[in-house]
């Protein structure tokens, strides 16, 4: 497999945040280290393990000595949105990519990476609800997505119509924009995309291929209650900021 040395900076960053993934993890580092090797490129994967109460952080260690490009993280609470930013300051690479270990696809890396490269975006997200897009998870479930992204659009002026799941930024242009994120779990990747919309950054969406290689892992009533939790502190601390620099 491809080495990575000390003095060799890879061109991009997987980051892959994993809570008790221990049936899935395997199978998604072997399929994305597999397919970069194929592309030639010089990549190294970051595994954040984050409050797994499974064999996720053995296994992810184990598979360490056997993969060359593959570096682990661990944080002691499970947290989406830690793990994300964690590894984001943690990459080495131009180009950070974050995948989840049940959510990958490396056609979007490959096409979202062309855009960063060119200069003309410096986030691309991969988005459920743009056009082209191929949505094969229930109805509820994508329902709940055009409810969720409307009232971000309505409410925050989300910049895409869709802020969840795969992404790849150029790290240098959103360095400060994570820095400036105070948000946890899943509202994280949101309040990132809404910052980097207000600081100018550009910020590209291409349809996402979606199917679920698992159910969801906690009742839509119980998530739904989350997220609008979320976006209330979300939109207290964003009007707290503007007033502040009202003066």
């Amino acid at each position: 497999m491809s080495e990575i040395l000390e003095d060799d900076s890879p061109e991009l960053s997987i980051v892959l945040p994993a809570h008790n993934e221990v049936t899935l993890l395997g199978s998604t580092v072997t399929n994305i280290v597999t397919g970069l090797e194929e592309r030639a490129e010089r990549f190294e994967v970051i595994v954040v393990e984050n409050g797994s109460r499974d064999g996720t952080l053995r296994l992810a260690r184990l598979l360490s000595t056997q993969v060359p490009s593959l570096r682990v993280l661990t944080l002691a609470v499970g947290d989406y949105g830690a793990a994300l930013a964690a590894g984001f300051r943690a990459a080495r690479g131009e180009f950070v990519v974050n995948f989840d270990v049940d959510y990958y696809d490396l056609a979007f890396l490959d096409r979202a990476v062309d855009l960063l490269r060119t200069g003309s975006s410096s986030i691309v997200v991969a988005s459920k609800r743009a056009p082209g897009s191929l949505d094969h998870r229930p109805l509820h479930r994508r329902l709940v997505t055009l409810v969720f992204t409307t009232l971000l659009g309505s409410l925050f002026g989300m910049p895409v119509s869709d802020a969840h799941g795969m992404k790849a930024m150029r790290k240098v242009d959103v360095a400060d924009v994570v820095e400036r994120c105070k948000m946890t779990q899943a509202l994280f990747d949101v309040e990132l995309v809404i910052r980097a919309g207000r600081a100018g950054l550009k910020i590209a969406e291409v349809p996402a291929v979606v199917s679920e290689r698992r159910p969801p892992r906690s009742p839509i009533w119980k998530r739904g209650l989350e997220t609008i939790v979320g976006m209330v502190r979300l939109g207290l601390l964003l009007a707290s900021e503007e007033r502040r620099a009202q003066g």
